[in-house]
């Protein structure tokens, strides 16, 4: 399935183009620029047009620093969709900061690499919360993997704590934020299908990737949700809690095309009414 000449000239065109940034962004790391923070949007954008990704966004991200976007996720490509939208630091696991190439660019791009082994949990914590105070934008993915693009794994709520509010640090912003890959050229792409997008349990991901870029044109769409804080939560528990339903429910409404019913953000007082409705009120999405 897909054109073996489209992904030639796909793959040609993405790594000329990262080739000639990556100095660029390099350099202005080194000399401390500001515009390193907004190059790789730029950079990102670029490649969904490359690569095929057609973005449609619904909301806006906050514009609060700091802050912690928790998002789903579904593939390596989630990197390039996410980023051509929000201006921030991904938190990766520390075995990518090991791969040639890709391992290059998260660099660039100033991820945090966290180990995700319980004995490391308050390190990784502390690390994000470091870059938290710096007043950095970071995105988290919660479920702590991929998954296969038809629901969202349950949100581990460990490095949430890094949302803490400390003396001297300004109070962070969380804000949920889903993505779905809906549509393959104007056509809802189904169940059947989603494994062409979805990078998940032990697919290898050359075969992955090439059969991928090989495809049409593709729809992700990204929804920002109510943004809230730890305090008005109450506990990291009831953060992750609300930050899975309104992310379950953003993907679900991607894919089924029909609204589902989703939380409002906790308020000052913090409220737990919404979480009788974070799991059981969403229904894993239709896949036409």
């Amino acid at each position: 399935m897909g054109s073996p000449t489209l992904r030639l000239a796909r793959l040609a065109i993405y790594f000329a183009w990262t080739l000639a940034l990556m100095p660029v962004q390099l350099l202005g790391l080194v000399l401390g620029c500001t515009w390193t923070s907004t190059l790789p949007v730029f950079y990102h954008r670029w490649c969904c047009w490359i690569l095929g990704f057609r973005i449609r966004v619904i909301g806006k991200p906050t514009s609060q620093r700091p802050v912690l976007y928790a998002a789903n996720h579904i593939s390596y490509t989630d990197i390039t969709v996410l980023g051509s939208v929000i201006p921030g630091s991904f938190i990766a696991k520390s075995e990518i900061a090991r791969w040639p190439f890709f391992g290059w660019l998260a660099k660039l791009q100033r991820s945090v690499f966290v180990d995700r082994q319980v004995r490391s949990t308050a390190a990784q914590r502390d690390a994000i919360g470091k870059r938290l105070a710096a007043g950095d934008a970071l995105i988290l993915f919660p479920e702590a993997t991929s998954g296969d693009g038809n629901r969202v794994l349950p949100f581990k709520s460990a490095l949430f704590a890094a949302a803490q509010q400390g003396a001297g640090v300004p109070q962070v912003t969380v804000q949920p934020v889903s993505l779905a890959y809906t549509r393959l050229d104007g056509i809802p792409i189904g169940r059947l299908y989603r494994p062409f997008f979805a990078w998940y349990g032990s697919i290898e991901l050359a075969p992955h990737l090439w059969s991928m870029v090989g495809l049409g044109a593709v729809e992700a769409v990204i929804e920002f949700h109510p943004s809230t804080f730890l305090q008005d939560c109450g506990s990291r528990k009831a953060l992750a809690d609300y930050c899975y339903a309104r992310v379950a429910g953003g993907v679900a409404a991607a894919l089924s095309g029909r609204p589902q019913p989703m939380p409002e953000p906790p308020g000052p007082t913090p409220r737990y009414a919404y979480r009788a409705q974070s799991v059981e009120a969403i229904p894993e999405a239709a896949a036409g």
